[in-house]
């Protein structure tokens, strides 16, 4: 279970919730290749839900086989919050070696798993955190630097970490409450990738608005895995960066 299944339950959205798991085939429809009764996989449902139920019938293009090397519980949680970070940080901002980013909530599930994939591509790590006590789950994940924020106090300490030059990409995931200072720590030509709009509510900004010729990206996972090859490929790299990494 992972905060999208709670905020799923608080709007009622599903009558069975549940957007990843994992188990066993017990049977395969019809024209069906790849599986067979007795295989171990995982799955990803963000539209149709239903991974709390005992038994599930799904569709063969949106299961991946699960190596023996991963246990039940790590694949489970796995899907949904690793294929996001790695949408984040390979395609709506590709981290290169040397960038700076600024994490929001980064000792929360996504935040911590963002925090992985930009340290295995080079990047640098600025973590926000809500209370001291989440402090050491952010650096024990690998932030460079740890924040205690709530709503704006994070601009003046992010600016002056890099020197006022700003990040070049923020991974927000708090709604409308940091993204106007989420831009405003942003570098020229600086990326914000928001993802908040089931934890508060949705900003509106018009384009004229938008400082420093920053971009600003909305990026939903569905894009990321369109076809049963990419699910596969992509869960294979999120998995593998995030294992390698101590």
């Amino acid at each position: 279970m992972n905060f999208f299944d709670t905020a799923v339950r608080r709007q009622r959205a599903a009558e069975v919730p549940g957007a990843e798991g994992v188990g066993v085939v017990v049977e395969t429809g019809e024209g069906v290749r790849g599986f067979a009764p007795g295989d171990r996989v995982a799955w990803l449902t963000i539209t149709s839900h239903g991974s709390y139920a005992e038994q599930i019938v799904l569709p063969a293009s949106g299961v991946v086989a699960v190596p023996g090397t991963i246990d039940d519980e790590t694949a489970a949680a796995l899907l949904l919050q690793g294929l996001t970070a790695h949408h984040f940080t390979t395609v709506s901002h590709p981290v290169q070696r040397g960038d700076v980013t600024l994490v929001h909530a980064a000792a929360g599930g996504v935040g911590m798993l963002l925090t992985q994939l930009v340290k295995a591509r080079g990047g640098t790590v600025i973590g926000l955190v809500s209370r001291p006590e989440k402090v050491a789950a952010a650096a024990d994940a690998g932030a460079d630097h740890v924040l205690v924020s709530t709503g704006a106090a994070f601009v003046e300490p992010v600016l002056e970490l890099t020197a006022g030059a700003g990040v070049h990409a923020v991974f927000d995931g708090a709604g409308a409450t940091t993204f106007a200072a989420s831009l405003r720590v942003l570098r020229t030509h600086g990326t914000l990738v928001f993802y908040g709009p089931l934890i508060g509510d949705v900003p509106v900004i018009a384009l004229n608005e938008v400082p420093r010729s920053t971009r600003i990206t909305y990026s939903v996972t569905e894009d990321h895995i369109r076809t049963p090859e990419e699910l596969t490929a992509r869960a294979a790299a999120t998995t593998g960066k995030l294992l390698l990494i101590p």
